[in-house]
């Protein structure tokens, strides 16, 4: 018997939006991050990430600096806020449709995101997933530190964490199943037994015309 793993990515992919970017306006809403080109420039380097030219560490170190002098159990408090107001409300329901299916299928299912996994974890057990990986950071004084801990969920950083995550693992996996929408996740994809394209980005959708067999879809 096959054992199958349907991995997804989170943002622009189960979310209509990405969940970095949206944890940054909500800090702004929440008088956290008050510096006035804040937004600005969570933009400016969001624009490099789909060109997949993001530093993951400069966008960690400049977008939770705000947030470091408040504790995790505060800061759990305001993710808590965060998912159910501002997330939920753009999953995708055809992401919310396949997951159920896969579950009552019994089929495992993983979110591996590169965004911060304080968030990547709330977001996955309101889908129903119980197992998710995203960037980890440094906690020092009961605070989240603005660093990166462990390798980071990013590009190829996905499948090294992936490969960590199966060592971890009862089960052995026969087949795995991966869900994305962004050219920073083409290492994965070529890496994946089976790949689904989530309304790709242009240049992930450039990949795609190489690989036939690799299915693409467009939700709303």
């Amino acid at each position: 018997m096959q054992t199958k793993l349907h991995i997804f990515d989170m943002d622009e992919t189960l979310v209509n939006g990405d969940c970095a970017s949206l944890w940054s306006l909500f800090l702004v809403e929440k008088g956290i991050a008050l510096d006035p080109e804040y937004l600005a420039t969570d933009k400016a380097l969001m624009e490099q990430y789909a060109k997949g030219q993001l530093d993951m560490e400069e966008y960690i170190i400049y977008t939770l600096a705000p947030m470091t002098n408040i504790s995790t159990k505060d800061v759990d408090i305001l993710v808590d806020e965060f998912v159910e107001t501002k997330i939920l409300p753009l999953v995708f329901t055809q992401g919310i449709a396949l997951i159920d299916k896969l579950r009552s299928d019994n089929l495992q299912c993983l979110i591996i995101s590169a965004t911060v996994s304080f968030i990547v974890e709330k977001v996955a057990k309101a889908l129903g997933i119980n197992q998710s990986l995203g960037i980890d950071l440094v906690i020092q004084n009961n605070c989240y530190v603005n660093k990166v801990t462990g390798i980071a969920t990013y590009r190829e950083g996905k499948i090294l964490r992936l490969q960590q995550w199966l060592t971890e693992q009862e089960n052995k996996f026969d087949e795995i199943h991966f869900y994305t929408d962004s050219i920073n996740d083409l290492p994965l994809c070529e890496y994946a037994d089976f790949v689904y394209l989530i309304n790709p980005c242009p240049r992930l959708s450039e990949q795609a015309l190489k690989h036939p067999d690799w299915k693409v879809f467009n939700w709303n």
